[in-house]
């Protein structure tokens, strides 16, 4: 059967692999659609420290049950699915106090073992969640980008009326802006360096927009706020660079959710964090939130599909690299098509 592989940093080609099986406990699942994420491209460029190699990347996925290993229960052949590329241990600290995305033993499915990018991919069967009847396959593929949106927001602790604030218009930061709309945050401030994609932020409903580039941010939204500053910032450009500006843009008692994964420092002002008593939050992965992501995409509160820009075979999985790398602009989600 037919794999996207990563040999090793900028190695990596469609393959002729064997198929998997279902070992006790899991189910295997032919994949329908895959999501190329931003973390798929760091193990590709060999950014990501967490990654094995070789392997099959994609932990956006979504299909239909195949086959079951010995003791599953609660899942069928033919079930249409997603799955939580999420796997703990259930024993170590995170997990006992119900955090299990940051357990100290995480596997996450794309990362440490092989994920979407093939036909068919054995995963745990507790990881898979059954979609409700209208919800396609190709939209179920993006749960997980929503899940990382509402743990993010999560560790924040929005309160009614806060004012949200995302640094960067790519996926992660439109499924934060779809998600803090769908839970009532009504003013949301989205800045980036690319036009297009702040022209989709404001179809979308943010409030408003501002090209970091042609703006000066800091006093466009000390001027909106009243120069009181912005209760909830979400770093979703990933560039430690900015820390300094979120700290000088969050309100007094404010809450900034960090996203990225770079291993350059940023500066941090101690001034700036006591003074206003302000929280730094980590959002790694999702905390169990595809029942909730489900339901509200269910419910026609999230549109997923919105995000998709391109939708192209797994053959063309190099192509699809290569415009992600050069020509970013391009493209919103790109999902891969597996299998009909």
């Amino acid at each position: 059967m037919k794999a996207f592989q990563v040999k090793a940093p900028h190695d990596y080609q469609v393959v002729d692999i064997d198929t998997p099986t279902a070992n006790a406990g899991e189910v295997l699942v032919r994949v329908a659609f895959a999501g190329i994420c931003g973390s798929d491209m760091h193990i590709i460029h060999g950014d990501n420290a967490f990654v094995r190699f070789p392997r099959i990347t994609g932990h956006e996925f979504a299909g239909v049950v195949e086959s079951l290993g010995d003791n599953v229960e609660g899942v069928a052949i033919g079930d249409r699915v997603c799955v939580d590329p999420v796997i703990s241990c259930g024993e170590c600290y995170p997990c006992r106090i119900g955090r299990p995305n940051v357990c100290s033993s995480l596997e996450v499915i794309g990362v440490h073992r092989d994920g979407g990018f093939e036909e068919l991919v054995a995963v745990p069967a507790a990881n898979v969640h059954r979609l409700p009847d209208h919800i396609g396959l190709d939209a179920a593929a993006l749960v997980e980008p929503y899940t990382i949106a509402a743990n993010v927001l999560d560790r924040m602790q929005p309160h009614p009326g806060d004012c949200l604030m995302i640094l960067g218009a790519g996926v992660i930061g439109m499924t934060i802006l779809q998600m803090a709309l769908a839970k009532g945050i009504k003013d949301v401030i989205v800045t980036d360096v690319i036009n297009e994609r702040l022209a989709a932020a404001k179809e979308l409903g943010a409030t408003h927009v501002f090209n970091s580039r042609e703006h000066d941010v800091e006093q466009e939204v000390l001027a909106l706020t009243q120069g009181e500053g912005v209760p909830l910032i979400a770093d979703a450009a990933c560039v430690p660079a900015l820390l300094p500006q979120m700290l000088r843009l969050a309100s007094a008692a404010g809450r900034i959710g960090l996203l990225g994964f770079s291993v350059q420092p940023s500066d941090l002002v101690q001034l700036e964090v006591i003074k206003k008593e302000l929280t730094l939050v980590g959002s790694r992965l999702n905390n169990r939130k595809f029942p909730e992501v489900l339901g509200l995409m269910a419910s026609g509160q999230l549109d997923p599909l919105a995000l998709v820009s391109h939708r192209l075979p797994l053959s063309d999985m190099p192509s699809a690299i290569d415009m992600l790398d050069h020509r970013p602009e391009e493209a919103r989600k790109v999902l891969i098509q597996i299998s009909t």
